[in-house]
């Protein structure tokens, strides 16, 4: 299921030892979790003013600096919960998402940069709202995804951003999914499932009805990702017939895949980078251990050997540029640092620092990650991070496992909050990509299904006994913690290999497949046989669900527990912590629980952040005997 869950910031622990006077200072656990100083930078389509979010009141708010002035100003007023999002709409006016209190129902708002009061463009109660094209070329609408007619299913609507009136363009029928516009900001292309299958539908041009081009299974893709600039081929990703996910071009009037544009032998392909003034694809991004690129313009890869050149010890990527390609906005991070951002002008071949995200956090008292890989008990290949504390010997430490959340998603090489913290205090951390994840192939994907509690587990517990067996952990000293699935993967960790942790925290972690499936959003619903086949289905698989269930095992559980909990969560409901608490405790066994009324699906408010590693950091340091 797609418990996508991206933490914001992490975490790491250390041992008593002889090297203590080496290791670096303990640093207050909110240097960790804080917001930025200042993020998300981007420029204006002309390239004269940044746009940007800076904390507020303890919110994340949207400000706007004139370039050659510096003057900035800041122009949302968010008190109860950050903005989750927001990009030039033209020169002069920012659009934002927002929720309330976790309920992942988004309201789309508008604002000029005079900071006017923002206006709300889709005013409806129990609805999500999402941009589908901004229609960067059309300074008067939008085109919005909702679900206010139907909640399982989103319509597409073009808003009149200057009065907010919305007009239907196309009504789903109960079976889309998805939808895509081309350059012009026409809607060409749907994807339909039938639960299980899914259809690439095209037209060529409004006026038409959709025609089914392709259907495959759900455990196949054929994607369209992009429109070429004559609007007429397409990009697409794909992985029929083959393993990996490679890139084509396709011709959609003749149903016909054209040319291979990149592939790559060991992961998938990512996203296609590609030059709207000059009308190019210009790049292709894919992960092994790291981000790597493929060029097929020669100025974007001139453009970043001259990013490189100017950071050669870190990551720099284009986070944003103008319409006329001269101002970039360049970021840059390491494992050991979050980065920051610099504005590069390409004309004058200048570079300024605009702001670094967290400048309290000194890089050299930072833990480095580096990528590891090691075999699963039935052969399978598995890789992962380890993040080792700093100014101890690699030898007999605590240790922290962290499945990341999805389970269709994978942990990447980069700055981990979580991790860092942890190492600060003296803990190693080890980060699995369990058969499941995604980016590593088709084959290592569904090696995964109906596999929760099972192999995917094994493969964390086979990462865990991989440490001990270097030497690197103390096998006495193991916790495992993780987020949505990954909190399902920490109490399955307490449930069904009890003798292997000291303790373990389930974060918005499911408890109960049967009631989790029961309780998923509406607009889930039309993939529901997808779950079914994903992780078991309630009817036919109802001794594995059993089975694979926390809740129904709790007894075994003989290690103290935390779990934390959104009380709006609409992934992981409530009820899901609410069971397995009340079991542990029915059982006699110890367990802590945190519930936050004002959040969801893992805790953005920074305060309830500082109120939950908190709580960690004296549970690590009372079980795993931390620094």
């Amino acid at each position: 299921m797609r418990f996508i869950f991206i933490v914001l910031i992490a975490f790491a622990i250390m041992p008593i030892s002889s090297a203590l006077a080496a290791m670096p200072p303990l640093l207050p656990m909110e240097d960790f979790f804080r917001n930025p100083d200042t993020a998300a930078f981007s420029i204006s389509p002309d390239g004269t003013r940044l746009a940007f979010a800076k904390p507020w009141e303890h919110r994340m708010n949207v400000y706007v600096r004139e370039i050659a002035t510096e003057n900035e100003k800041r122009i949302t007023s968010a008190t109860e919960r950050d903005i989750a999002g927001f990009f030039w709409k033209g020169n002069d006016k920012i659009v934002y998402a927002q929720d309330a209190g976790g309920d992942e129902n988004f309201h789309v708002y508008i604002t000029d940069i005079q900071g006017a009061e923002a206006r709300d463009l889709t005013p409806f109660e129990k609805v999500r709202a999402g941009i589908l094209d901004d229609l960067e070329d059309d300074p008067n609408h939008m085109l919005i995804e909702m679900n206010q007619r139907n909640p399982e299913v989103f319509d597409v609507y073009r808003c009149d951003i200057n009065t907010g009136e919305l007009t239907q363009l196309a009504e789903n029928p109960g079976n889309i999914v998805g939808w895509m516009t081309d350059h012009d900001g026409k809607l060409r292309v749907a994807v339909q499932t039938n639960g299980v299958d899914e259809s690439f539908l095209y037209r060529t041009n409004e006026d038409e009805e959709f025609r089914t081009l392709i259907t495959t299974n759900f455990k196949e893709t054929f994607s369209p990702i992009l429109f070429a600039y004559d609007n007429k081929l397409m990009y697409v990703a794909s992985n029929l017939s083959q393993d990996k996910v490679a890139i084509y071009t396709f011709d959609p009037e003749e149903n016909k895949t054209l040319d291979l544009v990149f592939s790559h032998d060991e992961v998938d392909a990512g996203s296609l980078l590609h030059s709207k003034k000059r009308k190019i694809i210009t790049a292709v991004t894919y992960t092994t251990d790291k981000r790597h690129y493929k060029f097929f313009d020669a100025d974007r890869e001139e453009l970043q050997k001259t990013l490189d050149s100017f950071f050669p010890n870190y990551e720099a990527t284009v986070a944003d540029i103008d319409d006329d390609e001269r101002r970039v906005i360049v970021r840059t991070y390491s494992d050991r640092t979050r980065g920051s951002y610099y504005l590069f002008d390409r004309k004058d071949n200048s570079i300024s620092k605009l702001a670094e995200l967290s400048p309290w956090l000194k890089e050299e008292q930072m833990a480095p990650m580096k990528a590891v890989e090691f075999k699963a008990r039935d052969g399978l290949l598995i890789h992962g991070y380890l993040t080792l504390p700093n100014g101890v010997e690699s030898k007999d430490l605590p240790l922290v496992v962290i499945p990341h959340g999805g389970p269709s998603a994978r942990d990447v090489w980069g700055f981990d909050s979580e991790a860092q913290f942890l190492a600060n205090r003296g803990i190693a951390v080890l980060n699995v990509n369990f058969r499941g994840s995604t980016g590593y192939g088709k084959a290592f994907w569904q090696a995964g299904f109906k596999q929760w509690g099972r192999k995917m587990q094994d493969d964390v517990t086979d990462g865990v006994l991989w440490a001990v067996e270097q030497g690197i952990a103390d096998k006495s000293r193991l916790a495992i913690y993780g987020g949505s699935y990954g909190g399902y993967a920490a109490l399955a960790g307490a449930t069904f290999t009890p003798d292997l942790y000291a303790c373990a925290v389930s974060y918005v972690g499911p408890s109960n497949i049967f009631t989790l499936l029961e309780t998923i959003p509406p607009y889930w619903k039309p993939l529901i046989e997808m779950e079914y086949e994903e992780i078991g289905d309630p009817v036919k698989d109802k001794d594995l669900l059993t089975e694979i269930s926390p809740v129904f095992h709790a007894e075994n559980i003989k290690i103290p527990l935390f779990v934390a909990q959104g009380a709006n969560d609409p992934r992981v409901n409530k009820a899901e912590s609410d069971q397995i608490v009340e079991a542990v405790k029915k059982a006699g066994k110890d367990v802590v629980y945190m519930v936050k009324d004002n959040e969801g699906h893992g805790f953005h408010n920074e305060e309830n952040r500082f109120d939950f590693y908190r709580t960690m950091e004296e549970f690590f340091k009372k079980h795993l005997g931390s620094r």
